[in-house]
């Protein structure tokens, strides 16, 4: 079995939301766990599911058109400005897939800092017994399994997400869906917090190797799937719509 690893796109928030749950629910092997790497046509913010839009519109930045999408997955406000952003799916059966949340974002998070570490970056995971930070929101971290319903991605670290060992800043976080198709796991990484010294590339390269070891797999680059145009399309105006948009 191999980690299929997708082509880089950039896309528009509700076409990168469209394509992420294609992945999950209409991928043609569907025990075949699939990563991708991709990037945002123009400034973005994506929010959890379970948020409030009126929070999210009032936190939004000012300066500017802003390309703004609910995600499926939980989580919190990201800012995609400066980020380096990724889809992994975990087919249904998989034991990676049947951990508890906290213990599936562990082991993504896990490769992840050993990849920046690679690069020397002091990545570390933070540990459920590490004191809790208030970010400027106010609001404490909670356990990865839950639901962020008012916060910022990267205003404060949550247990298990990718911290910088030496000052404790947030690096990377992640939020989860699960169905019967498997865990969809979208994630970001704030490049400033990672520092300058980041080849991109061989991070890319890094992280799905370590990613393709955890899962007992091997990377593999295959083309991008040949999904319904018609789905695709229709998936892409319903993360479009104000109906998704503004449902809570």
């Amino acid at each position: 079995m191999n980690l299929d690893i997708l082509p880089f796109r950039t896309g528009g928030a509700a076409e990168n939301m469209a394509c992420d749950f294609l992945l999950l629910q209409r991928y043609p092997r569907t025990d075949v766990p699939r990563f991708r790497h991709y990037s945002w046509h123009r400034p973005a913010f994506t929010f959890g599911y379970s948020q409030k839009v009126a929070f999210v519109r009032a936190t939004l930045p000012a300066d500017g058109p802003i390309d703004l999408c609910r995600r499926p997955t939980g989580g919190g406000l990201v800012d995609h400005r400066d980020d380096w952003t990724y889809a992994l799916v975990i087919p249904r059966g998989h034991p990676l897939e049947e951990l508890r949340a906290t213990q599936s974002y562990s082991e993504v998070h896990s490769c992840l800092a050993e990849a920046l570490r690679l690069q020397g970056v002091p990545a570390v995971t933070k540990p459920v017994d590490a004191p809790v930070e208030l970010g400027a929101s106010g609001l404490t971290a909670v356990p990865a399994e839950a639901s962020t319903k008012e916060g910022i991605c990267f205003e404060r670290a949550e247990f298990h997400d990718v911290i910088h060992k030496a000052s404790g800043k947030k690096i990377a976080g992640a939020a989860q869906k699960r169905n019967k198709h498997g865990l969809l796991f979208q994630g970001s990484i704030w490049r400033p917090a990672a520092g300058p010294g980041v080849n991109w590339d061989r991070f890319h390269e890094d992280f799905t190797h370590q990613l393709a070891a955890a899962l007992g797999t091997q990377a593999e680059p295959v083309p991008w799937p040949d999904f319904n145009e018609d789905e695709v399309i229709g998936l892409v105006e319903h993360y479009s719509s104000s109906e998704w948009t503004d449902h809570r």
